[in-house]
This record gives C-alpha cells, sequence and structure tokens, in this order.
C-alpha cells in the first residue's frame, strides 16, 4: 500500500507564504496533510471532507490542535453556509490514495469489490447509477470524464451485463488502456465532483478577507479546466460574465501556476499531473 503524500505541498506553502494567525479552509482534509502542515505553521483551520474513513485523524488532530482546529465532515460546497471570512481557501483535488488502495471501497479495478465508488457513505453507488441511467447519458459520462474512445460500446456492454463488481466491470473492457478511465469517469460522476467543485468556487469570493488566498491542486484535466477557467474570469477586466460590467480593476490577481519537480514524481508518482493554480483577492 503506498503511503499518502500530500502533493505539491511546498508550492503550497510558499504560495500561502506567512500564515501564523491565519484562518484556512482545507476544503479537502483527506489524511490531514496539508492540515496538519497549516497547523504546524501557526494557522488556525476548518477542514472539509465527507468521507467517513478519515474521521480517526481528523479526530487526532483535534486532540492535539484544540481549537485551532475545526473538522466539517461534509461535501465541501457546504463552506457556502460558513459566516466567517478566511485568508485562504485551498483544494486538493481529485482522489486520495486511501481510498485507491482501500479495496473495499470499489475505486481500483486492482482487487475486486462492489462497484461502490462513493466518497461518503450515503447516497447512490455506482450500481445503482447503472440502474437508472441510459447508454446514452454513460457514454456521455465516459467521454466526458474519462475521454474513453469507445463510449457507446463499453455503455452498451454496461447497460446489457449489469456488473456489480470491480473485476465484472474490468472485464467487460476489452481494450486496457480504457480501463483506467472508465474507472475514473464513474467515480466522478457518482460522486458529483465537478459539480461540487463549481459550488464551492462560487462561495470563494464571499468567503475570502482582502489579500487572501484560493490555492487548487488538480489532477484531472476536466477540473483543471474548471478552475483554469473560474480564475481566468477572477481576473479578467470584464469579471464574473454572469454579472454586469463594472469598470472596476479585476478583484482577483492570478498566481504562477505550479507543476511537480522530476524529485517529487519520481517519489510520488500519483504526483505526475498535478497543477497548482491560486489567485489572491485584491479588494
Amino acid at each position: 500500500m503506498m503511503k499518502h503524500v500530500p502533493v505539491l505541498l511546498d508550492c503550497v506553502m510558499n504560495a500561502l507564504g506567512d500564515i501564523r494567525g491565519a484562518h484556512i479552509i482545507d476544503a479537502t482534509f483527506g489524511a490531514g496533510g496539508y492540515t496538519r502542515a497549516f497547523l504546524n505553521a501557526g494557522a488556525n483551520v476548518v477542514a472539509f471532507d465527507r468521507d467517513p474513513n478519515v474521521r480517526m485523524d481528523a479526530e487526532s488532530i483535534a486532540n492535539e490542535f484544540k481549537s485551532r482546529f475545526e473538522f466539517i465532515p461534509k461535501p465541501f460546497s457546504e463552506m457556502a453556509n460558513l459566516d466567517d471570512k478566511f485568508d485562504a481557501i485551498v483544494f486538493d483535488l481529485g482522489i486520495s490514495s486511501m481510498q485507491i488502495d482501500n479495496p473495499e471501497r470499489g475505486f481500483s479495478f486492482r482487487a475486486d469489490a462492489p462497484l461502490d465508488m462513493r466518497m461518503s457513505d450515503d447516497g447512490a453507488t455506482v450500481c445503482d447509477m447503472f440502474d437508472t441511467l441510459s447508454v446514452d447519458e454513460l457514454a456521455q459520462i465516459l467521454r466526458e470524464y474519462g475521454d474513453v474512445g469507445p463510449a457507446v460500446a463499453i455503455a452498451n456492454a454496461i447497460k446489457q451485463n449489469m456488473p456489480k463488481t470491480t473485476f465484472e466491470l474490468r472485464d467487460l473492457i476489452h481494450r486496457p488502456r480504457d480501463i483506467a478511465p472508465t474507472f475514473q469517469a464513474l467515480r466522478i460522476a457518482v460522486n458529483d465532483e465537478m459539480g461540487e467543485l463549481r459550488r464551492a468556487l462560487d462561495a470563494v469570493p464571499n468567503l475570502l478577507n482582502v489579500g487572501g488566498r484560493c490555492i487548487c491542486v488538480t489532477f484531472h484535466s476536466v477540473e483543471d479546466r474548471i478552475v483554469k477557467n473560474v480564475f481566468k474570469d477572477w481576473t479578467s477586466v470584464r469579471g464574473d460574465p454572469r454579472l454586469p460590467v463594472t469598470g472596476r480593476p479585476p478583484q482577483f490577481e492570478m498566481l504562477k501556476v505550479q507543476t511537480p519537480t522530476s524529485q517529487e514524481t519520481n517519489a510520488n508518482p500519483r504526483a505526475r499531473s498535478a497543477h497548482m493554480r491560486g489567485v489572491v483577492k485584491s479588494y
């Protein structure tokens, strides 16, 4: 089993600067790597995660850092309901090593398990999704979130065979190169990952103090495109296209995009596709 290693942590810490006394949202707690780094640097942290399996790590950090840490066991889109202002909001997107490495969760095609793939302990599973979606809807998911070439053929095979386990699904996919993208696409869909991200980003401008920073570490081209386009809107003179033109300068400034060094990718192959994007709130 691969140990969980926070990706681009040094870049994130450099982008945040001096965070002593800062109030930070860690939108994706996971194993707590980012949260612990923020707390050790003197920050106060509110962390979100809908995965029930992370609560033991959260309790351990809460016992250590007391009132400087609060854990909210909900999807990160729920940050929209917070009343406080923050100095930074950090997203480490995608799936965590812990989730992949736990075969019972059904995220990996390397171990046989029920087709679940939920990041939380409620809602529909992948099997439930197979029951409710049409061939066309499944094929659209495979194309959009996995760039799967034979999307219709795989969607047809799924509807005809209704696989219940990871191995049953894997064995329906004839080309090995389509297996991982198919699993990825289904995971993204069943957890509404892109909808969650859009809703959370919508809440960010109102949550940040002036000078506050929003940092996103992305791994998948679709989530990276969402973050890139939202940040482009925030940092353009035009601003949010849904709002009237004000003539004011952009509310946000863009930070330089960062990618892992060769040393980091050699030590942690899961970092290969990572990008760190960030913005600073100007007023």
